[in-house]
């Protein structure tokens, strides 16, 4: 069966399903596989639910006397060209946003800011990957008047292999970072997947936001020379323009436009809701990005005002002994740095730091706790706990832990009180089940 055919039966069961315990009425199950499953197993049960139709890529799976099983030669690629044959069916923008640290939380503030104007639709979660990316395409629906889709890498190629099953109209890099090391091999190579979404603009004339302030990033712009190009940045010369006012503890700015088109008379300042400096560049990527779909400026303040993390991500939770900086789904040297630096700026009392190992560094991973713990020290930062064997093997007078049973422990021996406590680290760590003893 070709992607043409399959997608006429798609069009008449417009829901696509890979969990075979989710079943709607009438949808489509594609039988994807993993490290430890294999959804092929499932086809049948999958259709006993409630499914119309079973994709399934192993022929002893295929009753070929049942026409409700779709035997394909691999049911991931399937899945995949069936979400790019829904996307071209529908010309809207889409907006493609990758990058080292930042990509939900500048999906989300961009999707907030467009639904002040737009019906929108965006990437639910982190759901970046191959299969996840997908899941979002096929989500689209007429209605749908502009689209967000985050996509992540941990290996080369993997943003070239997104883009081209996205095909975004616009998009952005939110910076580019030392992370995933040890899949992409070195710095450069980190660079060059992430530039791949460049590419892909590049050679369809599509228009790219260019954080001005990332020299990585104007370096890498200006290497494709981009014909169609906005800036944003703290710089003088940016399009959109934006300074910190203030910290304490949530982020507040002021931002002005410069663009010719979408000028602005009023400098606006905006409270967030946000922790960290590092997310003026998320407001501003935001901004810039509705500016130029019209969005007004009242309707953008608004929107960045209103928006409340709930994803572990930039948030503060208030317990009724302390007041947690709750970062705990992901780490990366790049994301620890700038977390540090900016608990360091932030005009509170009582600080305390609970860092869990950065995964996936490889051959540098010693180096990089290393240059995190000298920059602790350097910080003035003097109560922190540090959690994981790669933060274990550096040199420091820090409180060392091996795992998180062990800081649970801790706690409740000691019950720390009136504090501010950053926690940040890689979702492996487990640092996410602290801040209930807390």
């Amino acid at each position: 069966m070709d992607i043409q055919e399959l997608y006429r039966i798609y069009q008449s069961h417009p829901v696509v399903t890979t969990d075979s315990r989710n079943c709607p009425e009438g949808s489509i199950f594609i039988a994807l596989k993993g490290e430890s499953f294999d959804g092929n197993k499932f086809a049948e049960t999958a259709l006993e639910k409630g499914c119309s139709y079973a994709v399934v890529d192993e022929k002893e799976y295929a009753r070929p006397d049942d026409g409700r099983f779709i035997l394909v030669d691999d049911a991931l690629l399937t899945y995949k060209e069936l979400a790019r044959e829904h996307r071209r069916q529908l010309s809207i923008p889409v907006i493609g946003i990758t990058g080292t640290n930042g990509k939900t939380t500048s999906k989300e503030l961009i999707s907030a800011v467009l639904a002040e104007k737009f019906n929108v639709h965006h990437t639910e979660g982190n759901y970046n990957n191959d299969v996840g990316v997908p899941r979002t395409l096929l989500g689209l629906r007429p209605e749908h008047e502009i689209a967000v889709i985050e996509m992540g890498a941990s290996h080369p190629g993997d943003i070239e292999k997104l883009v081209n099953y996205v095909e975004p109209t616009c998009g952005l890099i939110t910076n580019v970072g030392r992370a995933h090391l040890q899949g992409f091999g070195s710095f450069e190579g980190v660079k060059r997947t992430k530039g791949e979404l460049y590419d892909f603009l590049k050679a369809h004339g599509g228009l790219l936001f260019l954080n001005e302030s990332n020299a990585d990033l104007t370096e890498m712009a200006e290497q494709r020379e981009f014909d169609r190009i906005i800036t944003y940045g703290q710089d003088d010369t940016a399009d959109v323009q934006g300074n910190v006012i203030s910290c304490a503890p949530f982020l507040k700015f002021s931002w002005q436009s410069l663009n010719t088109q979408h000028p602005t008379s009023n400098n606006y300042e905006v409270q967030t809701h946000l922790i960290g400096a590092y997310n003026l560049d998320n407001m501003l990527a935001a901004i810039t990005i509705g500016l130029h779909f019209g969005v007004t400026p009242i309707q953008i303040c608004h929107a960045l005002e209103n928006y409340v993390p709930n994803n572990n991500r930039s948030q503060l939770t208030e317990t009724a002994h302390n007041k947690l900086i709750v970062d705990a789904y992901n780490a990366n040297p790049s994301s620890m740095a700038a977390a540090i630096e900016n608990f360091r700026l932030m005009e509170v009392e009582n600080k305390m730091a609970i860092l869990g190992d950065m995964r996936e560094l490889g051959e540098v991973s010693d180096e990089e706790h290393q240059k995190i713990a000298d920059q602790l020290k350097a910080a003035a930062l003097t109560n922190v706990w540090l959690v994981g064997e790669e933060f274990g093997k550096t040199h420091t007078a820090f409180r060392k832990f091996h795992d998180v049973e062990e800081v649970k422990a801790e706690i409740r021996r000691q019950c720390p009180k009136d504090h501010y406590i950053l926690i940040k680290g890689s979702n492996g760590i487990r640092l996410f089940e602290l801040p209930e003893l807390l």
